[in-house]
C-alpha cells in the first residue's frame, strides 16, 4: 500500500511537443536539447516552435514551464525583441537611404550626445542605471530594417493598426546591450545551470533588462528616423522574446519564442525574404507563445565555410528582392546569409496550421542595417574613437 501511494507522489515527467510539421526542417540535436530541458527538477512542458534550432545549453524556439525558475532557460540576452515603427517618408530610395543609415555601433553618450535629439523618447530613468550600448543594436542576427508593406491578409486589422499595402515601417531586432548577459554571468558563476536561489531578486533584475531592451529599441528608431528625415513614432508592435513570466503560479521561459496570446507579432524572415506581422493566439499546449523567427539551420561557421564556396560579398549586400544589406563585417554577412536560416513560408505555414496564429501582412525589406560600413573619413575615425574606451 505505501509503495503504491509512493508511486502515486511521484511527479509526472514533462510534456515535449513540437509545433512543425513532418516535413519541416527540425535539427535532432534541438528535440534532444528539448528533452533534456523537459527531464530538469520541475519541469512541466517544453513547446517547441517551428523555428526551432539548437542553442547553448537550451534550445533556441522554446517557451519552456516550470514551478522552478531557471535563469539560463532565458539566456544572456535578456529583453531581446523586435518592435515595429509606423515611417512617413515620400520617396524610399532604396540607395540613398542606405548611405544615411547611422553609425549604430556608436553608443549614445549621456553627456557626450546630450544634445541628440533621440532622447526625447527617453521618459523617466534608465533601467538598471545602464549606459553602456544605449542606442546601438549589437550583432548576430539583430537588425534595424526599412521596409515596406506587402500582401495584406487582414485588412481590418492591420488598418487598425495603422497599416496598408505600400506603407513604410522600421523594424528593429536588438536586446539588452550586455545588461541581460551581465545578470546572467553573476548567477552562472555561483549556481551554473541551476535554479535561481531567489526568484524574486532575478525577476527584478530580469525586468530591468526587459525594460532596457524596450527602450533601446525606441532609441535606434529614434536615430535612424532622425538620420532619414522623418519624426520618431511610437511602436506599434513591440514584443520580446528572451523572458520569463509568472504565469498561473509557475514560470513560463521563453528562449527565441515570442508572447503569443492574443499579441501582434512581427517574425523575422531573412536578409532576402520577407517578415510576416501575425496576430498571435496560442494557448497553453503552446505555452502561450509563437516563432520569433525563421531559426537557424546551419551554425556560424557552417555558414561562413558554404556561403564563401557560394556566394560574393556584394551578391549578399543586394538581395534577390532589390532589398540592400548595410554591413561592414564580411564574416557576419556570409554568417547571417539568407541561405542560413529556414523558410520562412513554412515556420508561418506550420503555425497556421497548428491554429496558434494569423498572418495579417507581410513586410518587404528595403534596406537592413546591420553594422556600418563606413568610409575611412577622418570626421568619422576621431568620433569612433571619442565613442570607445
Amino acid at each position: 500500500m505505501s509503495q503504491q501511494h509512493s508511486r502515486q507522489e511521484l511527479p509526472l515527467p514533462a510534456t515535449v511537443t513540437v509545433f512543425a510539421s513532418p516535413t519541416s526542417w527540425i535539427e535532432s540535436d534541438a528535440v534532444a536539447q528539448c528533452h533534456q530541458v523537459a527531464a530538469l527538477d520541475g519541469m512541466m512542458h517544453v513547446a517547441a516552435m517551428p523555428d526551432l534550432h539548437p542553442g547553448k545549453g537550451a534550445p533556441i524556439g522554446a517557451a519552456m514551464t516550470s514551478t522552478v525558475l531557471y535563469p539560463f532557460l532565458v539566456g544572456s540576452d535578456i529583453g531581446c525583441g523586435i518592435a515595429v515603427f509606423p515611417v512617413k517618408l515620400k520617396r524610399a530610395v532604396p540607395e540613398k537611404l542606405a548611405a544615411r543609415f547611422p553609425d549604430l555601433d556608436l553608443a549614445l553618450d549621456p553627456e557626450r550626445d546630450a544634445d541628440d535629439p533621440a532622447w526625447a523618447v527617453v521618459k523617466g530613468d534608465i533601467p538598471a542605471g545602464h549606459v553602456e550600448g544605449l542606442g546601438t543594436v549589437g550583432r548576430g542576427n539583430h537588425f534595424v530594417e526599412l521596409a515596406r508593406i506587402g500582401t495584406v491578409f487582414e485588412p481590418e486589422h492591420a488598418s487598425r493598426l495603422g497599416l496598408a499595402a505600400g506603407d513604410l515601417i522600421l523594424i528593429v531586432h536588438s536586446g539588452s546591450r550586455g545588461l541581460g548577459e551581465r545578470i546572467l554571468r553573476a548567477h552562472t558563476e555561483v549556481h551554473g545551470a541551476g535554479p535561481a536561489p531567489d526568484p524574486g531578486a532575478y525577476l527584478a533584475m530580469h525586468d530591468d533588462a526587459v525594460r532596457w531592451g524596450s527602450l533601446n529599441r525606441r532609441l535606434l528608431a529614434a536615430r535612424v528616423a532622425h538620420a532619414l528625415g522623418f519624426e520618431p513614432t511610437e511602436p506599434i508592435v513591440d514584443q520580446c522574446h528572451n523572458l520569463v513570466e509568472v504565469r498561473d503560479g509557475v514560470y513560463l521561459h521563453r528562449k527565441g519564442a515570442a508572447p503569443g496570446d492574443g499579441r501582434d507579432v512581427l517574425i523575422a524572415g531573412t536578409r532576402g525574404t520577407p517578415s510576416y506581422l501575425v496576430a498571435g493566439h496560442a494557448g497553453p499546449e503552446a505555452g502561450h507563445s509563437v516563432a520569433h523567427g525563421a531559426g537557424r539551420k546551419m551554425s556560424r561557421a557552417d555558414a561562413l565555410r558554404r556561403g564563401r564556396a557560394k556566394h560574393t560579398v556584394e551578391e549578399l549586400r543586394r538581395t534577390p528582392m532589390g532589398s540592400l544589406v548595410v554591413c561592414g563585417d564580411r564574416q557576419l554577412l556570409f554568417e547571417e546569409a539568407p541561405t542560413a536560416y529556414k523558410r520562412i513560408e513554412q515556420v508561418i505555414a506550420d503555425l497556421v496550421d497548428h491554429d496558434l496564429a494569423t498572418p495579417v501582412a507581410t513586410t518587404i525589406p528595403l534596406v537592413t542595417y546591420k553594422t556600418p560600413d563606413l568610409g575611412p573619413t577622418p570626421q568619422r575615425d576621431q568620433r569612433r574613437k571619442r565613442g570607445r574606451s
